[in-house]
């Protein structure tokens, strides 16, 4: 915010689930990205926007502009991109991590989130673990277990509209996009795709360079 506040008028929010500490209600795909267009249309009602997403955000800010490309000028997605790659190692690991914190869900209260806790110290999350309760959980819950809201199943297949910038991190265990997927997007006119000796914070472990390569590229003419 306090990078690009001087140029472009910055608007975040929070997701529906990320703000009442004990709340435990999960949000379907549809909730989510209806909640993206009421905010957009509350800010901008005449104008397309430029995303800025990250993780979970990049999930539900890529469904809303597959959903409403209209309301959708350009993209920058930071980590994740189509989704893990799909190794047996890459599979694995996105089923131990997300399985328990799916759990922790479901299990709610202090057990859930001690379970919680306890897996953000061991991933070195950069947020102080009493902010972060079980009920955040939901997005991984309703990904493997939600049936016929599973996100799986509702989320529809992302290629952008519009230009896009996607940037992620090398310096991690697991990859959240394929190489497929890379090119896709490198080919698409006035996208680029950056690469970063980070983990999955990009943003925090290297803003001057982080907030420099989106400046320019929004630059560059990517923008409303």
């Amino acid at each position: 915010m306090q990078a690009f506040g001087n140029d472009y008028r910055c608007v975040r929010f929070t997701l529906p689930g990320f703000d009442v500490p004990d709340a435990r209600k999960a949000y379907t795909l549809d909730d989510l990205t209806n909640f993206i267009a009421r905010v957009v249309e509350q800010v901008s009602p005449h104008q397309p926007v430029i995303l800025l997403l990250h993780d979970w955000g990049c999930l539900f800010g890529y469904q809303f502009a597959q959903r409403y490309p209209y309301r959708v000028a350009s993209i920058i997605g930071v980590d994740v991109g189509d989704g893990s790659k799909r190794t047996p190692r890459g599979l694995g690991l996105t089923l131990a991590y997300q399985g328990w914190l799916a759990l922790a869900w479901w299990l709610g209260g202090g057990l859930g989130n001690r379970m919680t806790r306890a897996l953000m110290r061991l991933m070195h999350v950069p947020k102080s673990p009493a902010e972060v309760t079980a009920g955040m959980n939901y997005p991984y819950f309703l990904m493997w277990f939600g049936e016929r809201v599973s996100y799986l199943r509702a989320a529809r297949p992302f290629a952008p509209a519009g230009p896009m910038l996607y940037v992620y991190g090398q310096d991690k265990p697991l990859m959240f996009h394929t190489p497929g997927w890379l090119r896709r997007v490198q080919q698409r006119p006035g996208s680029r795709v950056v690469s970063f000796d980070t983990g999955h914070w990009v943003m925090l472990q290297q803003p001057e360079r982080f907030n420099r390569v989106v400046k320019e590229w929004l630059r560059q003419g990517n923008q409303p």
